[in-house]
């Protein structure tokens, strides 16, 4: 009777220690499961606020962008009116060259006194002639200078229209066409006013067709003929140089 009531005993002792054990187990993996819990939550807290960041963050490139945009539209339209305003410019400077074409021609050009009252000034032809080799449009104003002197060859200005087609082939390089020009007017026209120039821009030619010792001849022909002129004194400078 007595060892039944032990064993009886013993056997609930078990019972209880077992129960125990396994309340210890639950409460453990209860605590592993919240503390998962908790961290998937902080998980998804961290998630959230990288979102946010990165939504800012594009938020604030789009504000970039549209800036961008915006100073490139200015800098379009600031370039567009620089453009108008360069043509305009273009426009006036070409203007003022077509009325600056008489004072040009009464200062580089001036009428010999003899022959003043024959001719009150320029032509009109003569001055368009002369405004298109302003322009730098030699060959059109070789053209217009031969129509003045075919239509006016006794006219005040034809050694004058006949120096600036010298002139013209000169600038366009046809050098042999340069060298005949001058030399007609200082040949055919010995009293004009554009003598003096023709011959110091004869040895000009020369010299640029490698005709050295032709030159230097020109020169020393100006000289003598045309002594005070300021053509000499070029001529003079020519010839010290050499």
């Amino acid at each position: 009777m007595l060892f039944s009531i032990r064993v009886i005993t013993f056997l609930l002792a078990c019972a209880a220690m077992t129960g125990c054990a396994a309340n210890d187990l639950m409460v453990k993996r209860q605590s592993e499961s919240d503390a998962k819990i908790e961290h998937l939550i902080q998980s998804g807290k961290k998630s959230e606020q990288r979102q946010n960041e990165f939504d800012e963050q594009l938020h604030g490139q789009d504000d970039r962008f549209r800036s961008t945009a915006t100073q490139l539209k200015q800098l379009q339209d600031t370039v567009q009116e620089l453009r108008a305003s360069q043509d305009g410019l273009k426009l006036r400077v070409a203007q003022l060259s077509q009325q600056a074409a008489i004072p040009k021609v009464e200062v580089v050009n001036p009428a010999s006194p003899s022959k003043a009252g024959r001719e009150s000034g320029p032509p009109a032809d003569y001055l368009k002639a002369f405004g298109l080799y302003s322009a730098n449009k030699f060959a059109v104003a070789i053209e217009s200078f031969e129509a003045f002197i075919k239509a006016n060859p006794q006219s005040d200005y034809a050694a004058n229209a006949l120096y600036w087609i010298g002139e013209c082939h000169y600038n366009l390089s046809d050098l042999p066409k340069a060298r005949d020009a001058f030399f007609k007017v200082a040949g055919s026209y010995p009293n004009s006013p554009k003598a003096p120039d023709s011959l110091l821009k004869l040895g000009y030619t020369l010299a640029a067709m490698k005709e050295k010792e032709k030159s230097l001849a020109i020169y020393e022909s100006l000289i003598k003929s045309y002594p005070s002129s300021p053509a000499a004194a070029k001529a003079r400078e020519r010839l010290n140089a050499n």
